[in-house]
């Protein structure tokens, strides 16, 4: 399977999908919150729980409960690398609570992983660097590039082409 797309978005709208065997999804939801009633004929699904969340200080002790860590790094790389070595091309949909910053870095992770392009990837500036930066660390010769925040507003305010 070669991953052809990545996209990002809310529970909300995640859940409000009809399901294709041509998608994958990353479903991350709050800890301790009842996993997204997504539709059937998603066939690919790795569901996470994590917080939105960084720690204050580098050196606390880890693990910390209900934060993003090196395991469930370790299962969204494992999880790339089978869609990638599938034979049937796949396009993959990472979602959490708002779409903002958990699944905007695990999106800008598995663009970087697949080449594949991250659609609306101007709306990924608010990223959640902790994230991102644990995921780094399985493959540093990745460049994971974060927009910047003001990526959006320029977006919705170029005139569009005629």
């Amino acid at each position: 399977m070669s991953i052809k797309k990545v996209y990002f978005a809310s529970r909300e709208l995640a859940e409000s999908l009809i399901g294709k065997p041509s998608m994958a999804v990353i479903s991350i939801t709050d800890p301790g919150s009842p996993p997204a009633n997504l539709h059937a004929h998603f066939e690919h699904i790795l569901r996470l729980a994590f917080y939105d969340a960084v720690p204050a200080d580098e050196y606390l002790p880890a693990p910390l409960p209900g934060l993003f860590d090196y395991h469930m790094a370790r299962q969204i790389f494992t999880f790339v690398q089978d869609l990638q070595d599938s034979p049937d091309d796949i396009s993959v949909l990472v979602h959490c609570e708002y779409g903002v910053s958990r699944s905007a870095a695990v999106a800008l992770f598995v663009e970087a992983c697949s080449g594949a392009p991250l659609i609306s990837r101007e709306f990924s500036g608010e990223a959640n660097h902790w994230v991102v930066n644990q995921l780094a660390q399985l493959r540093p010769e990745l460049d994971i590039d974060i927009p910047p925040v003001n990526a959006a507003r320029e977006r919705r305010t170029r005139p569009r082409p005629n």
